[in-house]
């Protein structure tokens, strides 16, 4: 018999998380920033925004993205209710701080769309070359 493997957050949310404070604007296309918000409101607001399923990190490693399990509460996350998890998941802290909502997150990623930084373009940069890197490992 097989066992499942049941999906958790990371140790901390990734370097370029859109929950984290630290993260600079504008790194995610806008239509990545605007699937946080849903998650903020109650159980049925979820529903109605469609936040059914469960949000994982944009590193692409299989693991849930531990800044959207640190900034909400997992009490009252929908898509938790609706998937199994490991159950850390429920007991997640972030090491680092993330915004309080979605809606910030979200607000704050998108300031730097029009106009990103330097540091948002580092990471850009640093980002491509990941996910290229994985490509030419994985053919």
């Amino acid at each position: 018999m097989t066992r499942r493997v049941l999906p958790r957050p990371g140790k901390a949310p990734c370097g370029t998380c859109p929950y984290r404070t630290d993260v600079p604007a504008g790194i995610w296309h806008a239509s990545e920033y605007a699937k946080l918000p849903a998650y903020d409101g109650s159980t049925v607001e979820q529903l109605l925004k469609g936040a059914t399923g469960l949000f994982y990190c944009h590193q692409q490693d299989g693991r849930l993205c531990a800044g959207w399990v640190a900034c909400h509460d997992t009490r009252h996350l929908l898509a938790l209710r609706l998937h199994t998890v490991h159950r850390d998941t429920y007991r997640f802290r972030s090491p680092v701080p993330v915004f309080a909502s979605g809606a910030e997150a979200a607000a704050h990623g998108l300031s730097g769309i029009e106009a990103p930084g330097a540091a948002a373009k580092r990471a850009v940069a640093k980002l491509i070359d990941r996910r290229r890197m994985r490509r030419a490992k994985h053919q």
